[in-house]
């Protein structure tokens, strides 16, 4: 059962950030929605929640991220962290941690880091063994 309702995350640049969220979000089974141009992009995978939305801000000001906070995305497979992460870099977005195994955090814990092209950080976890 679903928990959370959506997250929003804010851009400075909708068009570049649908194609870098196409792109990552897909390689993790997310779709973007129909929507008007003028909405908000909208990704959901498998017609579940919670909805992913990037927004311009509706105050006007310049979309910022938050320091120390980041949304992770659950995978089913490992080679989808590696493709969220290869995708990420491939369509503007930074390195903040390579795939690999983080036994710190847990047995079969499998993640990479990155941040979008807006400077959000987004990870992609994926708790099944290899």
């Amino acid at each position: 059962m679903a928990v959370l309702s959506h997250i929003t995350l804010g851009t400075n640049d909708k068009e570049r950030s649908a194609r870098f969220y196409d792109a990552v979000l897909g390689a993790i089974g997310f779709e973007r929605l129909p929507k008007p141009p003028e909405k908000p992009l909208a990704y959901e995978r498998d017609g579940e929640m919670p909805t992913i939305y990037i927004y311009s801000p509706e105050d006007g000001r310049p979309a910022t991220w938050g320091n120390g906070t980041h949304i992770a995305f659950l995978a089913d497979r490992r080679e989808q962290v590696r493709a969220f992460h290869e995708l990420a870099l491939k369509h503007g977005g930074m390195d903040e941690g390579e795939p690999g195994e983080r036994p710190h955090y847990g047995p079969d814990y499998y993640a990479a880091y990155v941040r979008d092209p807006d400077g959000n950080k987004l990870q992609a976890v994926c708790y099944a063994p290899q």
